[in-house]
């Protein structure tokens, strides 16, 4: 099989990426370099893909609902939810489409599973979806449909509903994790840390990269791994939990850390399966 032909069929993998800190690639830090290889791996992705996605399923860590919710207005706006920051990141703009059609598709797909979930027309798009984006797919043609988390933040609640959506691969659809696989806001910059994030990120690793049933075991009991809630503190594992749709998304296909670096003190990594 040619590779053209390979890529025609390959179904759309799934990606748990790394959002940064607020609008962080769009002003000026402090060292002034500190997020340049995370927009950089950002920027490369689009290019990893067999082909360009008819449309995209964001999971951002900054939407909690208390049954999964899914984006189906036509055009969302954008919610700027970060605070403090330089004026001009709060004229970002990133006008991609939304997608009912697509979006009633996933709450019935949900439904069938037995999993409660429900439309919402009127939520726009937040800084996990289009501060990333905007360095993945900077035209911002591609429509966009937002997936909301499980309030519980039950990470076997957010395999199954990944497990339900696997099917939407095989119709071009990408399905994206965005949050950060460290995010204890009191540590970042505390050299302590680094070891803690370190023994985090490799379990963490081996966790993806294992067979699909252990992975799924690893993943749905992740508080177990070595310093776990000093990574992610209870009740704020949020930017964790997208990882476990995209990983239930993956169905038997195999996962791999694809970036890792170290960023205020701690290790951040990226994972894609399929």
């Amino acid at each position: 099989m040619s590779n053209t032909t390979a890529n025609a069929s390959a179904k759309m993998p799934t990606w748990y990426i790394p959002h940064g800190g607020g609008p962080c690639f769009f002003m000026d830090w402090n060292p002034p370099d500190a997020w340049t290889r995370m927009a950089d791996f950002l920027k490369s992705l689009a290019s990893t893909l067999p082909r360009t996605p008819k449309a995209i399923v964001m999971v951002s860590a900054h939407w909690l609902e208390p049954h999964l919710t899914v984006t189906s207005g036509a055009q969302p706006e954008l919610i700027y939810d970060y605070y403090g920051f330089p004026p001009h990141t709060y004229e970002l703009k990133y006008p991609a489409p939304g997608a009912p059609a697509l979006a009633e598709q996933i709450v019935k797909m949900l439904t069938t599973a037995g999993i409660a979930s429900a439309p919402d027309a009127q939520r726009g798009f937040d800084h996990g979806m289009f501060i990333p984006l905007k360095l993945i797919f900077p035209e911002a043609d591609i429509p966009v449909v937002q997936l909301s988390l499980h309030n519980s933040l039950d990470p076997a609640r957010h395999l199954e509903a990944g497990r339900a959506l696997e099917a939407l691969r095989d119709q071009d659809v990408l399905i994206i994790g965005s949050g950060m696989s460290f995010h204890n806001m009191r540590a970042y910059g505390d050299p302590q840390y680094g070891p803690i994030s370190d023994a985090f990120d490799d379990w963490l690793t081996t966790a993806v990269e294992s067979g699909p049933q252990e992975r799924y075991r690893l993943l749905a009991n992740w508080e177990q791994a070595p310093g776990a809630r000093l990574c992610h503190p209870p009740r704020a594992e949020e930017h964790l939990i997208p990882l476990m749709t995209v990983a239930g998304a993956a169905g038997k296909d195999a996962g791999h850390k694809v970036f890792s670096d170290r960023v205020m003190e701690t290790t951040l990594s990226a994972f894609t399966f399929g």
